[in-house]
């Protein structure tokens, strides 16, 4: 679903090479902020478990902006796993459009709910899913225990996949 005409958000495989570049931009910045390498409890996502996986790109310059994926929890539940965006085009919309176009693909996916967690340095990544929705609960897997972990979860349906979109 397109939820920004400045952006195109292409569904693409894990290994694409762009969504590789984007995620590996991701985890040098969460390396920064939390001061180590050692910031993701359980096994990082792989192309096995990610049942969605999206880049948003620039219309007018076909720059990939952000990247996001969908990694399958239960088959109810999917959690929102590696939505970043490059930091010049944070404030744009472009994390907005990528949850609306996840979200859309998650009810698609026969998903009810999505489920997200955001750390300790990441007090962005948490009001971010506060304000799309998203409420605070006990933390889930391989979080549980982890106190600096915030897990949040959203029931999603047909109405709201597509107002989030509209958002």
């Amino acid at each position: 679903m397109q939820t920004n005409p400045r952006l195109n958000i292409r569904q693409v495989t894990w290994a694409n090479p762009v969504g590789a570049d984007l995620r590996a931009a991701q985890q040098a910045e969460l390396d920064a902020r939390f001061g180590s390498t050692d910031h993701e409890p359980g096994p990082p996502p792989s192309e096995a478990d990610t049942a969605v996986f999206v880049v948003a790109y620039e219309k007018c310059s076909g720059q990939p902006l952000g990247c996001g994926g969908l990694r399958m929890l239960d088959e109810k539940t999917a959690e929102i796993k590696r939505l970043y965006v490059v930091p010049y085009a944070r404030g744009s919309g472009v994390a907005s459009s990528i949850l609306a176009a996840l979200e859309a693909q998650a009810h698609s996916h026969g998903f009810s709910v999505i489920a997200a967690e955001a750390g300790s340095a990441q007090s962005d990544g948490r009001s971010f899913y506060e304000s799309a929705g998203f409420a605070a609960v006990p933390n889930f897997g391989p979080y549980v225990g982890v106190t600096e972990s915030y897990c949040y979860s959203k029931r999603i349906d047909s109405h709201s996949a597509s107002h989030t979109a509209m958002a």
